[in-house]
C-alpha cells in the first residue's frame, strides 16, 4: 500500500536491532498495537513498513539491498531507540536511521516539518525503550542534529530498567507512563507530522511535468485569450490600436522630454521611501592631507539622511567594500559609471557623489544627486567656504539634498528639529580617528579599534557614536564590563544624537546592560527600516536569534545576509557570516548545506582556523574519518602559528568533540589541558561542566567547580557550573540558589543559564 503523500513508499518506517526483540518480541507487538492506534486515528489506511527479519551483524563492506533505499522514502521515521540500537556498526544505525536523515534532509520536505498548532518537529521520532548513557544521547542527538524528543517506553523501578510493557502498573512504575497512553500519543505525534507535512505538499501534477509544463501551460493559456479576442475582435483592429498607442508614446517622447525626467524623481518618490547611496567624495585640493574629508562629508551626509523615515540610507561599510572590490587606486578615481554600478548593487534608487576643489582659502564641494539606473544628474549642489568650516559645510549639503530630495514628503515630517543638523561630534580629527576605528574594528582588530576610538572621544568627549563603537569593541572581545560601561553612556546621551546612533545606542544597552535579546531584535529591525539592504544588519539579527537556540530564524536571517554580500558580489565582512550559519545548519541537520557552505567559505577565508573549527565538528559528527585528522592538523596549526599554549589548544580541541557528541574524547583532552594548566580556573570549569552536564562524575565536577568558584566568587559560569550540579544530584533548592545568582551575575544573556534556571524553579515548585 503507497503513502498518502505520492512519490513516497510508506508513511512509517520501523527501524530497530534485533536484539530488542528476541526476548519478547516487544518491538512486533508495539508495531501491531501502533496499527491499531493508527486505525482509530486516520480516515486513510497508514502504511507501516516493518521488517520482522533479522539483519544485525550486515557490515559497511556488504552490500545494501536497493530496495531498502526506496522503503526509506517514507513519512515518519521510527527508530526504537535502545542501548543496543545506538551502535555505528549496526545496519539500523548506518543503514537505516543515518541513512533516512540523510534522504529527509534534501528531500521536498526536509527533516522538519511545521506543524498545524505552528511548533515544529522531526520527521524522526524516535521511541526510546531504555535509559540511555549520556554518551549514547550524544551520539544520537550527533545524527539528528538537535536534541532527541520522541516518546517513552520505559518501565522503572529501583534496579530495574526495561521496556515498558502493556500489563505494567503505571502506579509502580517509578516514570508514571501507561503503555496505552503512550502508544496514542505515538499516534497523536504521527498525526501531527503528517498533517504538517500533506499542508506543505507541493502540486504534484506540475512536479511530475517538469520544469517545462508551466512554460507550456502559459503558452496554452495565451493561445487560448488571443482565440477569444479574435472571436470578437477583427485581428486589424489590434494591430490598429497598438499602433495608435506607440504613435502617442513616440510624440509625448519627442515633444515633451521634460515630462519623463521630472515623472521620473515623482516616481521615485511616490513609493514613499526613497533609498539612497551617497558615494566617498573626491578630494581633488591637491593636500593628500585632506583625504580624510572624502569620507567625513560622505559620513555626516548619510548620518543625516539616516534621520528620515522617508529614506532608505545605504551604509557606509557595504559602499566601501565594493569600493575596495574595485581596481580603484584612490576615491579621486571614481567616475559616475563606476558609482552608479555601486549604486545599483546595493538597490538604491539615486547616490550622491562629487569633488572637494580648493582656490585659495576657499574650498568649494560640488555635489551631484544622480539616477542609479540612468546616470541622469537630478540637480548639482555647489557650495562654498574654508577648511575650519568643513563639517558646517557638510552639515547644509546634506539639508539641501535632503530638501530637495523629499521635497512634498518634507511636510508629512513629525520631527520639528528636521533642519537641525543632530551629528554626533563637531570636530574633524574626532571623526577622522572614528573612521579609522571603524575600519580596524571591522578587520577584528579591537585593540587597535579601542585606540583609535578613545582618541575619538579625547577630542570630543560627547562623541556618542565613538561611545557605540567602543562598547562593541570591548564586547566583542570578551571585555564585558567595559563594553556596559561605554553603553550606558551613549545610551544617556540618546536624546540627542541622529536617529541612527539612537537606535544603536538601544541596542548596545538592551545587549549588555539589559541583557534582553527580545529589545535587542526591536533595535535591529529599526535599523532595517533605515537600510534593508544592510548585510550587517541581518548578521546581527541572526546571532542574537542563534543566541536563544532559535536556529531557523538564524538560518533566514544569515542567509538573507550572504544573499545581499552576493548581490553586492564582495565576500562577506569576516568568516564569522559563515562559520555561525553552518554551526545553525548543523543544529538542525542541515549537513550537506552546512558542506556546501564550507566549501564556498573556504575560498572566501582560506585557512581561517575557526572555518577549520567548524570543518572538524562537522566530519566528526557526520563519520568523515579521513577529513578529520586533515581538519584537526591544520587547525592545531593554525593556533600555534597564533602563540596558543598547549593547554589552550587542547581545550579547543576538546570543544570539537564536545560539539561532535564524542564525549569521551572531549573529556579526555579537558583533562589533559587541566593537567598543563592545574590551576587554570577556565581549565578546571570546562572539565567541571562536561562532568556534571554528561553525568560522567557529579561529585568531582563540583569539587572542581567549586575550586574555581572559590579563585572568583562572581564568575557567573562558575556559578552555573555548581548550579546545575547540584540539580543533577536533585537538590533543588540549593541549585535555584545558585542558578539564580549566576542569572543575576550574568555580562550578556545565556539562554542555557536561563533554560537550567527555568527547570530549578520547576523543580522546586513540583516538590512542594
Amino acid at each position: 500500500m503507497p503513502s498518502l503523500i505520492p512519490g513516497y513508499e510508506y508513511d512509517i518506517f520501523v527501524s530497530y536491532r534485533q536484539k530488542d526483540n528476541k526476548y519478547d518480541g516487544w518491538v512486533t507487538e508495539f508495531v501491531e498495537n501502533l496499527k491499531k492506534e493508527l486505525e482509530a486515528t486516520f480516515k486513510e489506511e497508514i502504511s507501516v513498513y516493518f521488517d520482522i527479519n533479522p539483519h544485525d551483524g550486515l557490515l559497511e563492506t556488504h552490500e545494501v539491498d536497493d530496495s531498502l533505499k526506496e522503503k526509506l522514502k517514507c513519512l515518519v521515521f521510527i527508530p526504537i531507540i535502545s542501548r543496543t540500537y545506538c551502535d555505528p556498526k549496526s545496519f539500523a544505525w548506518d543503514h537505516e536511521f543515518k541513512a533516512f536523515v540523510d534522504q529527509a534532509s534534501n528531500d521536498q520536505f526536509g527533516l522538519k516539518v511545521k506543524l498545524p498548532n505552528g511548533n515544529v518537529a522531526s520527521r524522526v521520532l524516535p521511541i526510546r525503550i531504555y535509559d540511555l548513557d549520556n554518551e549514547d544521547i550524544k551520539l544520537c542527538e550527533s545524527v539528528l542534529g538537535g536534541m532527541m524528543r520522541g516518546v517513552e517506553f520505559i518501565y522503572e523501578e529501583p534496579g530495574v530498567n526495561r521496556p515498558l510493557k502493556s500489563d505494567d502498573d503505571e502506579k509502580i512504575n517509578l516514570k508514571k507512563t501507561k503503555y496505552r497512553n503512550q502508544i496514542n500519543k505515538v499516534g497523536n505525534s504521527i498525526k501531527e507530522i503528517i498533517q504538517g507535512l500533506k499542508s506543505g505538499t507541493p502540486d504534484i501534477s506540475d512536479e511530475k511535468a517538469g520544469k517545462e509544463i508551466p512554460v507550456k501551460q502559459e503558452i496554452k493559456d495565451e493561445k487560448i485569450i488571443h482565440e477569444s479576442k479574435s472571436s470578437k475582435y477583427p485581428i486589424h483592429k489590434l494591430i490598429s490600436t497598438t499602433a495608435i498607442i506607440i504613435i502617442l508614446v513616440i510624440a509625448a517622447i519627442i515633444f515633451y522630454p521634460k515630462i519623463f525626467d521630472k515623472d521620473r524623481l515623482e516616481y521615485l518618490r511616490s513609493k514613499g521611501t526613497v533609498s539612497v547611496a551617497v558615494i566617498p567624495f573626491q578630494n581633488m585640493t591637491g593636500d593628500e592631507s585632506k583625504n580624510f574629508w572624502q569620507e567625513v562629508v560622505q559620513d555626516i551626509l548619510i548620518t543625516s539622511f539616516s534621520n528620515s523615515e522617508f529614506l532608505m540610507v545605504r551604509q557606509t561599510e557595504s559602499i566601501r567594500m565594493l569600493l575596495e572590490n574595485t581596481d580603484l587606486a584612490s576615491y579621486a578615481s571614481i567616475t559616475p559609471s563606476l558609482a552608479s554600478n555601486v549604486s545599483q548593487k546595493l538597490d538604491a534608487d539615486v547616490f550622491v557623489y562629487g569633488s572637494i576643489n580648493k582656490s585659495g582659502e576657499q574650498i568649494r564641494i560640488n555635489a551631484k544627486l544622480v539616477d542609479s539606473e540612468t546616470e541622469e544628474v537630478f540637480k548639482s549642489f555647489p557650495l562654498d567656504g574654508t577648511a575650519e568650516n568643513i563639517i558646517n559645510m557638510a552639515d547644509s549639503l546634506s539639508l539641501m539634498i535632503k530638501d530637495y530630495l523629499i521635497l512634498s514628503l518634507l511636510k508629512k515630517e513629525t520631527t520639528p528639529d528636521w533642519h537641525m543638523f543632530l551629528g554626533s561630534t563637531r570636530s574633524p580629527e574626532a571623526l577622522r580617528y572614528f573612521l579609522d576605528g571603524s575600519k580596524l574594528f571591522l578587520k577584528e582588530e579591537y585593540t587597535a579599534s579601542r585606540e583609535m576610538f578613545h582618541r575619538a572621544i579625547e577630542i570630543d568627549s560627547n562623541y556618542t557614536s565613538a561611545a557605540i563603537m567602543l562598547a562593541f569593541a570591548y564586547g566583542n572581545a570578551g571585555l564585558s564590563k567595559e563594553a556596559k560601561k561605554w553603553s550606558i553612556k551613549a545610551y544617556d546621551n540618546k536624546d540627542n544624537i541622529p536617529r541612527t546612533d539612537r537606535i544603536f545606542a538601544e541596542y548596545c544597552h538592551a545587549w549588555w546592560v539589559d541583557c534582553d535579546p527580545s529589545e535587542t531584535i526591536i533595535s535591529l529591525k529599526q535599523l532595517l527600516e533605515i537600510d534593508d539592504k544592510a548585510a550587517m544588519t541581518y548578521y546581527n539579527l541572526g546571532i542574537v536569534s542563534s543566541v536563544r537556540f532559535q536556529y531557523d530564524k538564524t538560518i533566514e536571517a544569515l542567509e538573507k545576509a550572504l544573499e545581499y554580500y552576493a548581490r553586492m558580489d564582495v565576500k562577506p565582512m569576516w568568516v564569522n557570516n559563515y562559520t555561525a550559519l553552518g554551526e545553525a545548519y548543523h543544529e538542525t541537520g542541515k549537513y550537506r548545506k552546512e558542506r556546501r557552505l564550507y566549501k564556498k567559505a573556504q575560498r572566501d577565508f582560506p585557512g581561517d582556523p575557526a572555518l577549520q573549527y567548524r570543518q572538524a565538528v562537522l566530519a566528526l559528527s557526520t563519520g568523515k574519518t579521513k577529513s578529520v585528522d586533515e581538519y584537526i592538523n591544520k587547525y592545531t596549526s593554525a593556533l600555534e602559528e597564533r602563540s596558543y599554549s598547549e593547554a589552550a589548544i587542547a581545550s579547543n580541541l576538546g570543544s570539537i568533540y564536545l560539539e561532535a557528541g564524542m564525549i569521551r574524547k572531549a573529556e579526555e583532552k579537558y583533562r589533559e589541558a587541566l593537567s598543563l594548566q592545574p590551576e587554570n580556573p577556565l581549565r578546571m570549569n570546562n572539565l567541571a561542566y562536561i562532568l556534571i552536564d554528561n553525568e560522567i562524575n557529579i561529585e568531582e565536577g563540583l569539587e572542581l567547580a567549586n575550586r574555581t568558584l572559590s579563585l572568583n566568587p562572581e564568575n557567573y559560569r562558575y556559578l552555573h557550573c555548581i548550579g546545575w550540579g547540584l540539580y543533577k544530584q536533585y537538590k533543588y533548592e540549593k541549585a535555584l540558589e545558585y542558578l539564580e545568582k549566576s542569572w543575576e551575575l550574568k555580562p550578556v544573556y545565556d539562554h542555557e543559564v536561563f533554560l537550567h534556571l527555568e527547570a530549578a524553579k520547576k523543580a522546586v515548585s513540583d516538590h512542594r
